[in-house]
């Protein structure tokens, strides 16, 4: 059994009479310690299909399994748990609390956690053991970025789910960001989930599902994954 399964995973939105088909039958499996992309256009359905394993949005019909358990089957108690316990978030826009120390931003975090990594420790590893203290309106975007990661590895969360983590960074810092989520997933085992618009980021991944209307249309295995220093766009 994989680590995650989709079976035929269907979403449809109801905008008073009308229905919208987000997921149409969405299939795919992943392995524990996969650097998986899922790439597509937008609105291709995408960030459904993150929100969807992250437990912030149910599906219509299908089932979604992670670690054995049946995601696509919890109530509301069960699923704030799992995404609690089970997964870790970084979005495009960091999201941090603009009151709060970078240190105490992940903080925060571990206090959601049963099992959290050490704070500092954390911080070192994404680099910013000299920025701690410092508040977020002090920090470049890429630094950002990065206490958004500390905050969600520190969890020490089953899975990492990324939306456009380089949407809104420079070219030089996203490839910062996309080389500390590569690392990450090496040297930790954790499966981490990115997805982006941008395909010429398909080789960095183990394994690449390509969305479209809804559907997966394509999946890649890389056999050798493509560091992210060695990719241009």
């Amino acid at each position: 059994m994989s680590f995650i399964e989709f079976k035929d995973v269907k979403k449809i939105y109801k905008m008073g009479e009308v229905e919208i088909s987000a997921l149409d039958g969405v299939n795919f499996e992943i392995e524990k310690g996969e650097f998986v992309i899922i790439a597509g256009a937008s609105g291709a359905g995408k960030s459904t299909i993150l929100n969807l394993l992250g437990g912030m949005d149910t599906a219509t019909s299908g089932t979604i399994k992670v670690d054995g358990e049946l995601v696509s089957e919890m109530d509301k108690r069960q699923l704030t748990d799992y995404r609690r316990y089970d997964i870790g978030f970084v979005f495009q826009f960091y999201n941090l609390v603009q009151n709060l120390t970078a240190k105490e931003n992940v903080e925060l975090a571990t206090q959601l956690s049963k099992n959290p990594l050490d704070i500092d420790e954390t911080i070192a590893a994404v680099g910013l053991a000299e920025r701690k203290n410092n508040f977020p309106a002090q920090m470049s975007g890429g630094e950002q970025q990065r206490v958004a990661i500390a905050r969600a590895l520190a969890k020490n969360p089953k899975l990492l789910l990324c939306d456009e983590p380089t949407g809104a960074l420079d070219y030089v810092t996203g490839k910062a960001i996309l080389k500390l989520l590569q690392d990450t997933c090496r040297k930790t085992g954790m499966t981490v989930v990115v997805i982006t618009h941008n395909l010429a980021l398909c080789p960095m991944g183990d394994k690449v599902f390509h969305v479209k209307s809804g559907k997966v249309v394509s999946t890649e295995i890389n056999e050798n994954p493509t560091p992210v220093e060695n990719i241009e766009w």
